[in-house]
């Protein structure tokens, strides 16, 4: 078998089936409560991966899967050979500051965005829950593309603001942050996405540049995952979990830490959604 880069496979939606193969057990089903404590790498931007994804709602997600599905989008639909699109607004969304959903939020996030690369969409609110994007050549996996981190939705289009400052509709509020460095953020009470996203209480993520001490930081409890660890003293001590093996270990977690069946596959971290979609057994 073709060894396979265990950087490569980090971002890879094979976690399910490695880890079976590798005799690590996958959680039932998910369990609200507790803390979700991160160690990751300074490289390739984690953090910010992880933290505007707990924070932040696109129109739409791309799940585990690999399924696209509704997210702040309730429903969408595309007219003339897919170069204008139709999207309806879920109306049951607040963002963090209290203020509900609106076309206006959408249209001061996306609008001048490219997508594939060139194409700048125009977008205009049709009403106060529906909004209507126009693109310059026809692209039928627009919705698809609104998956991303890119296209994310803030108050009045907010989007690129600080860590510690960042508001949006997801299922964590910010708590404190530095950029770089780390970030912490509490679930949001009442969210539109309770049972069946966002399982743990509060999540921490922290910046530990040194592969060896990331690995301390799991061994001794500071940590309840630990990305791209050296593996050593995980395996002397005993008792984690690791992702895709012992031998050529990514990730490295807690034997309490609960593992969807399925890991998304388009970025790491599932997708910088594992706030939302992993869970404490």
């Amino acid at each position: 078998m073709t060894r396979i880069d265990r950087r490569a496979l980090f971002t890879s939606g094979a976690a399910a089936a490695l880890l079976a193969a590798t005799g690590t057990s996958l959680a039932a089903s998910p369990r609200a409560g507790g803390a979700l404590r991160l160690a990751l790498p300074r490289e390739s931007g984690l953090l910010d991966l992880v933290a505007r994804g707990a924070v932040l709602d696109c129109l739409t997600e791309i799940a585990p899967d690999g399924l696209l599905r509704a997210e702040l989008a309730a429903a969408w639909e595309s007219h003339m050979d897919a170069r204008v699109w139709r999207f309806d607004l879920r109306q049951d969304v607040l963002f963090h500051d209290g203020t509900p959903l609106q076309a206006a939020d959408v249209v001061a996030s996306l609008q001048g965005r490219s997508v594939a690369g060139a194409d700048q969409m125009s977008v205009t609110a049709l009403d106060l829950h529906r909004v209507e994007i126009h693109l310059s050549q026809s692209n039928p996996h627009l919705p698809y593309l609104l998956a991303g981190p890119d296209y994310a939705i803030a108050p009045g289009g907010a989007v690129d603001l600080p860590l510690a400052h960042l508001v949006g509709s997801g299922c964590y509020q910010a708590e404190r942050a530095q950029d770089g460095r780390h970030f912490r953020a509490t679930k949001v009470a009442g969210h539109y996405k309770d049972g069946q996203a966002g399982w743990v209480d509060s999540l921490e993520v922290i910046v530990i540049p040194d592969a060896a001490v990331r690995a301390e930081a799991l061994r001794d409890g500071f940590v309840d995952v630990a990305a791209l660890p050296q593996p050593a003293e995980l395996l002397k001590r005993g008792g984690f979990l690791y992702h895709p093996s012992a031998e050529d270990m990514a990730l490295a977690t807690r034997s309490d830490v609960g593992i969807p069946r399925v890991v998304g596959q388009q970025s790491a971290l599932d997708d910088g959604r594992i706030a939302e979609r992993w869970w404490r057994t």
